[in-house]
């Protein structure tokens, strides 16, 4: 058996092992000020169906590679219950230093798994190249900086919590992709770095998990629920119909491309997440969703042809156009719908608070992207150290380096 094998054997056990203590002293001892974890809640089938689209969907979202699919689904699961400790552990420190109201437990259950969510999708961009010891600090560095943006713009910009959460797609997908920049390239041609049609499969059975449990992600913390359920399954439900129409049209042979269907039927959940509880108009989140798929799937094309090789990206399944345009094409979005219902309740005569309300909505956006990019790059070059044990290239993208396996 390989010396790094028994090395990499040695230090995750004790990782894991030494994180798990300090959860259980957190528990056992408790901050003070930090309120009940059992207090009462209402939201449980919200943060179920949550709860399964992080696990269940995302796990299988990522059975992209052929050779990949214990690790894809297994490491989810296994940064997901870690996440979900350290992100409870991150808002009790939040509120013990009085940097956020105590909400109780189960609300702060329900953030810290919606947050994972940030933590599923920059695993996505890194899958394949990063060891679980890697994916474990890189999860962990995330969660913390990504808390620490939701209260600069809930702090400063005075931005609402729950819309603070839904910069999830937006933060997890460019830290993803400032993180993979600094791993090295796989070498062209790579057999391992691609899908089989039992890959596709499986991946697009994710999709349709996360699919079918995204409305519950976009209403779990919303004050306007009904409201935010239906916009968002007008929004999903275009987007899935255009993609087949766009994965038509765009395809050489006019035949339907799973790839396309993977990335694109979610790209109306992802686009109208910052606004589906404040939409009053069904048709607004109709055309939301059916420009969600028109830039993922233009995104899909342009960026795997021109921007991916000029900046030498592996981005493996694809969270740039999956989910980082589609949060883009949000963001603003956002601010147009804002300005436009602030504009025509005031008749348009108050044009400092429309400028202010821009203002917030653009420097939360660009706060957040910023932040996600800087920190992902140093992230990057952490990982890159010798202490975790950088992966070959040339054993990118195979269960046999992790799992016990038999092909």
């Amino acid at each position: 058996m390989p010396s790094r094998y028994l090395n990499f054997r040695c230090s995750l056990p004790w990782l894991i092992l030494f994180l798990e203590t300090l959860f259980l002293i957190r528990f056992f001892f408790c901050f003070p000020d930090v309120g009940n974890i059992y207090s009462p809640f209402n939201f449980y089938p919200e943060f179920q169906g949550v709860n399964h689209m992080v696990v269940f969907g995302f796990g299988f979202f990522l059975m992209v590679l052929r050779r990949y699919g214990f690790s894809s689904t297994g490491f989810n699961f296994l940064l997901v219950v870690l996440g979900v400790q350290c992100s409870v552990l991150v808002e009790d420190l939040l509120v013990f230093l009085r940097l956020q109201q105590n909400e109780g437990g189960m609300k702060s259950l329900a953030k810290a798994v919606v947050s994972m969510t940030a933590v599923a999708i920059s695993t996505g961009a890194v899958l394949g190249k990063a060891n679980p010891v890697q994916l474990i600090v890189m999860s962990l560095v995330e969660l913390v900086i990504f808390y620490v943006s939701r209260c600069i713009n809930r702090t400063f910009l005075q931005v609402p919590d729950h819309l603070t959460l839904m910069h999830v797609h937006l933060f997890g997908a460019y830290f993803g992709l400032a993180v993979t920049s600094r791993f090295p390239e796989p070498p062209p041609g790579l057999e391992k770095n691609r899908s089989t049609p039992k890959s596709d499969l499986f991946s697009m059975l994710g999709t349709v998990f996360v699919w079918v449990f995204w409305p519950s992600f976009n209403s779990i913390l919303a004050d306007s629920k009904m409201e935010a359920v239906l916009n968002t399954y007008f929004a999903l439900a275009v987007s899935a119909v255009a993609a087949f129409m766009l994965s038509a049209l765009t395809s050489k042979d006019g035949k339907f491309r799973m790839t396309h269907i993977h990335s694109t039927v979610l790209a109306g959940g992802v686009t109208i997440s910052y606004t589906a509880h404040s939409i009053q108009h069904p048709w607004i989140a109709m055309i939301l969703g059916l420009l969600g798929s028109v830039i993922t799937i233009l995104g899909s094309h342009c960026l795997q042809r021109c921007f991916n090789p000029a900046f030498k990206l592996q981005d493996t399944s694809g969270v740039h156009f999956t989910f980082g345009l589609p949060a883009v094409l949000g963001a603003v979005a956002a601010v147009v719908l804002c300005v436009v219902e602030k504009g025509i309740s005031t008749q348009w005569n108050n044009l400092s608070s429309l400028g202010y309300l821009v203002f917030v909505d653009v420097g939360a956006f660009c706060q957040t992207i910023s932040t996600a990019l800087l920190t992902g790059l140093i992230t990057g070059l952490i990982l890159n150290i010798k202490l975790l044990k950088t992966v070959h290239v040339s054993k990118y993208f195979d269960d046999q380096f992790y799992w016990e396996v038999s092909f």
